[in-house]
């Protein structure tokens, strides 16, 4: 874990000196020092006067860098075209077992010939366009505006039915394989 360096990119970034991180805590400069060069580990007490200090939660400095905010701009976007009916997928974000993704549905395309199923939950958010949402027995037209859910392991399918493309915001979340 690399507290020490979260807590020097914090500090530089509000323009603090160590002395006055050492003023607002109490702590000495050597101790300071050690702790943002990964020399010693500080006790919890510690991290809470730290992060008081620097007016962050606790648990901001205990997040490994893959744990935190992460952004990708519009042009950085990955996109993928998956299955015979060509759906164009426009991946957003990743967060640990969730993903978010944009679906372009072209007129008449669907997620394929039959309902499938997986593992993990899905939420839907119709962005644009008219879709059927078919899970088992279910069905449902969902324009513009309109949101669906469903736990994936149960087959279903998403088809456009209309003469115009659809797009649909996805948000699936699966467990990780241990």
């Amino acid at each position: 874990m690399d507290i020490g360096s979260t807590i020097r990119a914090i500090r530089k970034r509000k323009k603090l000196t160590i002395p006055q991180l050492c003023e607002g805590t109490g702590l000495s400069k050597g101790f300071i020092s050690n702790v943002e060069n990964n020399k010693t580990s500080p006790s919890i007490a510690t991290l809470e006067s730290i992060a008081s200090f620097l007016k962050v939660p606790l648990p901001y400095l205990l997040l490994q860098k893959e744990q935190r905010m992460q952004v990708v701009r519009q042009a950085e976007r990955q996109h993928t075209t998956t299955g015979i009916e060509k759906l164009r997928v426009e991946h957003l974000s990743t967060q640990g077992n969730l993903r978010m993704r944009i679906v372009e549905f072209p007129p008449g395309a669907s997620t394929g010939d039959h309902p499938h199923a997986h593992e993990g939950e899905e939420c839907h958010f119709v962005l644009n366009g008219t879709v059927v949402a078919e899970q088992g027995e279910d069905s449902a037209v969902l324009e513009q505006g309109d949101s669906f859910s469903w736990n994936a392991s149960v087959p279903h399918k998403v088809t456009n039915t209309r003469d115009q493309p659809a797009l649909v915001l996805i948000a699936v979340y699966r467990e990780l394989d241990s």
